[in-house]
């Protein structure tokens, strides 16, 4: 809240990181207006965080130089885990994975995709960063995935070579589950599981979901 009215001084303010610029004299309705927009997208955010705080997501968001915005408590303690040093804000992500931010800022999509390792010689806990989406100008969400060689996703994904998420879905397949049922458990729509069917039969060769589902559980049995 200021008298600085010029269009310059409005643009330094926000650059600083303000979410608004109010200028003198103030017109209280107007002024209160803003407020209660603010609270609402204060509340609004809050609640996102606490439900997937709530339901046990291993997510965690970073901008492109490889900062972590805020992270899940579960994501937190894994990370922790790896890195002595953790705290879930300003805390740096390692050289590697900055560069692989960075290249998924730059519009290089590929990498949506894939994961990358995210370990240290003297950890004995293997984990996996993968690109969720880009949720804001410099705000990048990711999964967080423990890198247990006998977990199944992973399995999958070695042996049949498939991406991270189509190794997902044919898992849910595998067990039985509709496609409707796999776009909740994996907070996707219909239609892209749909997309990811295809490419997974197109990959297995194979013409429909039982048939990708037998594929699956023979690959992990054979572990």
């Amino acid at each position: 809240m200021t008298g600085l009215s010029e269009t310059e001084d409005v643009i330094k303010g926000l650059d600083a990181g303000g979410v608004d610029y109010v200028t003198k004299p103030i017109a209280p309705d107007e002024l209160l207006a803003r407020i209660r927009v603010h609270l609402a997208n204060a509340r609004i955010s809050q609640s996102a965080r606490a439900a997937l705080d709530a339901s046990g997501r291993f997510l965690l968001a970073a901008n492109r130089a490889g900062r972590v915005l805020w992270s899940t408590p579960q994501a937190s303690k894994l990370l922790g885990m790896v890195f002595p040093d953790f705290h879930s804000e300003a805390y740096v992500l390692p050289a590697d994975i900055q560069e692989w931010l960075q290249q998924y800022a730059e519009r290089n999509m590929s990498i949506r995709s894939e994961a990358i390792g995210l370990n240290v010689p003297s950890s004995p806990i293997k984990l996996e960063l993968s690109v969720i989406s880009q949720i804001g100008p410099d705000e990048i969400l990711l999964r967080l995935i423990e890198g247990d060689p006998n977990d199944d996703q992973l399995v999958l994904r070695s042996k049949l070579a498939l991406t991270q998420r189509e190794s997902e879905v044919l898992i849910w397949i595998a067990r039985g589950k509709s496609n409707r049922d796999i776009a909740d458990i994996l907070a996707l729509s219909p239609r892209t599981v749909n997309k990811h069917l295809e490419q997974i039969f197109n990959k297995l060769g194979v013409e429909n979901r039982t048939s990708a589902a037998a594929l699956a559980v023979r690959a992990l049995g054979a572990r």
